[in-house]
C-alpha cells in the first residue's frame, strides 16, 4: 500500500509530512523537489532509518547531512554548477552576474557555480539575493546593467526566473540569460513570453529530451490530463527503484533496503542510476537546453 504526504516546498510543513509519515510506518519514501523543504526532514528520516530516495532536491548541503539512509536520484549542485561553467564557456560569456533567493538550493547552486566559474577563469560581476515572491526586480536590474554582465545566472525558482526575464529584457539588457533546473516549468514559458526566447537553461532528464519516452509522455497525460512535469521520468524511475530494491533485499526490512540501494545497477526511462559512496548520482544527468518557439529544446 501507498500512503501521501504534502511538504508544499514548505521546511515547517515537511517536518509535519515526513513525522506523519514515520508514525505510520512506512517502509520507504520517494519524493522531496524543494531542497530547503527536504533538508530539515533528513534528521527525521535518518533517525527512524527509513530509506529515502530524493527526486529533484539537489543542493549539496542535503550530502552534507544524510544520515546515510538518503538517495539522491537528480544529479547534485556541483554537477549542475559545471554543466553552467560549460556553457558559459562555450556561449564566450567573461563575466556573469549570478542571482539567488537566499534558500538552500539557490543559494548553494549560486555560491558553488560562481566558485567554478572563477576557478575557470571567469568573473563575477555581481552576486546579488532576491527574496521568493518578489514582483519588482528593478534595482537588480540595474545592478546587471551597471555591472557589465555578459550574462545572468538565475538559480532560483520559475516564477521569480520568468519575471526577472522580462523585466531584464524590457530594460534592454541584451545578455545572456541562464537559468538553474528549478526553472523547467511550462509556467516559465508562458509568464516570460517572447521574452523567454533564446534562453538557457539546465534541465534536468525530462520526456521531452528522452528517446523512447513517447509511450510514457501519452499515458501520463492520458491519466492525469496533462503534460508531465520536468521531473516526471525521475519520478517514475524513483519509484521504480524502490520496488527493485526491496525484492534485491527480499525482504522489507529498512536496512536492507538501503544496502539494496547503495548497491543499485538500475536503468530507467530517465538514464542509469548507480550511486557513489555518498549517495549521490555517479554521472551527471543534467543537459542545456533552450527556448524556442515556446518550448524547450536541446541546445544543439
Amino acid at each position: 500500500t501507498t500512503t501521501t504526504a504534502d511538504d508544499a516546498c514548505d521546511p515547517q510543513q515537511a517536518v509535519t509530512a515526513g513525522s506523519k509519515l514515520v508514525s505510520e510506518g512506512v517502509t520507504a519514501i520517494v519524493g522531496g523537489y524543494c531542497s530547503g523543504a527536504v533538508l530539515p526532514t533528513l534528521k527525521i528520516y535518518g533517525d527512524a532509518g527509513v530509506p529515502f530516495v530524493i527526486i529533484g532536491a539537489n543542493s549539496t548541503k542535503l550530502v552534507a547531512a544524510n544520515q546515510g539512509n538518503a538517495f539522491l536520484a537528480n544529479s547534485t549542485g556541483d554537477m549542475q554548477a559545471t554543466t553552467a561553467v560549460d556553457l558559459f564557456k562555450k556561449n564566450g560569456y567573461k563575466k556573469i552576474a549570478v542571482i539567488d533567493e537566499g534558500d538552500a538550493y539557490s543559494s548553494d547552486l549560486a555560491k558553488l557555480t560562481a566558485e567554478a566559474f572563477k576557478n575557470a577563469g571567469g568573473e563575477i560581476a555581481a552576486k546579488e539575493t532576491t527574496t521568493a515572491g518578489e514582483q519588482d526586480y528593478s534595482a537588480v536590474v540595474t545592478k546587471v546593467k551597471s555591472s557589465g554582465a555578459d550574462a545572468v545566472f538565475w538559480t532560483a525558482y520559475h516564477a521569480g526566473g520568468a519575471l526577472l526575464t522580462k523585466q531584464l529584457r524590457q530594460a534592454g539588457f541584451q545578455g545572456g540569460i541562464v537559468l538553474g533546473d528549478g526553472n523547467n516549468s511550462p509556467e516559465y514559458l508562458e509568464i516570460a513570453g517572447s521574452a523567454g526566447e533564446g534562453v538557457f537553461l539546465l534541465s534536468p532528464p525530462t520526456v521531452d529530451l528522452l528517446s523512447g519516452a513517447a509511450d510514457f509522455k501519452a499515458k501520463y497525460k492520458e491519466a492525469y490530463g496533462r503534460d508531465a512535469g520536468a521531473y516526471a521520468a525521475l519520478s517514475h524511475d524513483v519509484g521504480d527503484l524502490i520496488v527493485d530494491a526491496i525484492a534485491r533485499a527480499k525482504s522489507a526490512d529498512q536496512k536492507a533496503i538501503v544496502e539494496a540501494l547503495k548497491a543499485s545497477d538500475f536503468k530507467g526511462l530517465a538514464g542509469e542510476i548507480k550511486f557513489t559512496d555518498k549517495n549521490t548520482l555517479q554521472t551527471s544527468n543534467f543537459r542545456p537546453v533552450v527556448a524556442k518557439g515556446g518550448k524547450w529544446v536541446a541546445d544543439e
